[in-house]
């Protein structure tokens, strides 16, 4: 069993779905989790860890906010003397096709997708390289890989995930820090069940495992790379898919 005993970890959008999951997993295995969302929102995922005997805290967390991201890191630092996993899964959808498509829908999109994660992870580095060692992983999507219609703002911002976190990866391997992604496919998550009707059970035919994915399939994966045992991963996108893109 995995063990994430005395470790600290920060992820965010931690109120529902995937980054629920997420932080029960890693509070289930020992970590004291940083659950992080706008406003109250993460409180019920941390009253559902305080519940089962685990460790958490939650934080009111506007991830395009720079002073409030350097401000939660600092603060986390300070009470707990370290932060070992940062959990970058906050995100946000504004599809529409690119000829209809807003600037103001991109804007939104790329800022909360991908330049947030670039605030959260570069707050956490200073202190990770001080202890010389963490774990810093990022939720991309499928889509990200394989491009989606109506999707050309959430497919860039995804995308650009992956090149952000090969290129840290090796600056700071170095330093004992692991730098990875979690890739999910379809996941069943309240975004997917606001679906039209009979959407996910079209996407669910493309997958060769024949279900949609459940957020503990990509929070067991997450755990699994925050662990000692990832140690010698690093770089690398694990595709928690079904086989639906290979």
């Amino acid at each position: 069993m995995l063990n994430l005993s005395g470790k600290v970890a920060l992820v965010t959008g931690a109120s529902r779905g995937i980054g629920a999951a997420i932080a029960q997993t890693l509070a289930a295995q020992g970590a004291t989790v940083i659950a992080a969302a706008r406003g109250s929102n993460a409180e019920a995922t941390v009253a559902d860890i305080v519940l089962k005997g685990g460790k958490a805290e939650s934080a009111a967390l506007d991830v395009t906010d720079q002073a409030a991201v350097d401000a939660i890191v600092s603060g986390t630092v300070s009470r707990h003397g370290r932060i070992d996993i940062l959990v970058n899964n906050a995100g946000i959808a504004r599809d529409q096709l690119m000829m209809r498509m807003k600037r103001a829908d991109w804007d939104a999109v790329i800022a909360t997708n991908l330049t947030a994660a670039y605030s959260c992870t570069q707050a956490v580095l200073r202190p990770m390289i001080k202890q010389r060692g963490g774990r810093i992983i990022t939720i991309s999507s499928v889509v990200g890989q394989m491009g989606n219609a109506g999707q050309v703002n959430y497919a860039a911002s995804k995308a650009g995930l992956i090149g952000m976190a090969k290129a840290l990866a090796r600056e700071v391997a170095s330093r004992g820090i692991t730098v990875n992604v979690v890739a999910p496919g379809m996941i069943d998550t309240d975004m997917t069940r606001a679906l039209a009707s009979g959407t996910s059970e079209t996407w669910a035919l493309q997958i060769p495992l024949g279900r949609l994915g459940t957020p503990e399939d990509v929070a067991n994966t997450v755990c699994f790379l925050a662990s000692e045992e990832a140690a010698y991963i690093t770089g690398q996108v694990i595709a928690v898919n079904g086989g639906m893109y290979t």
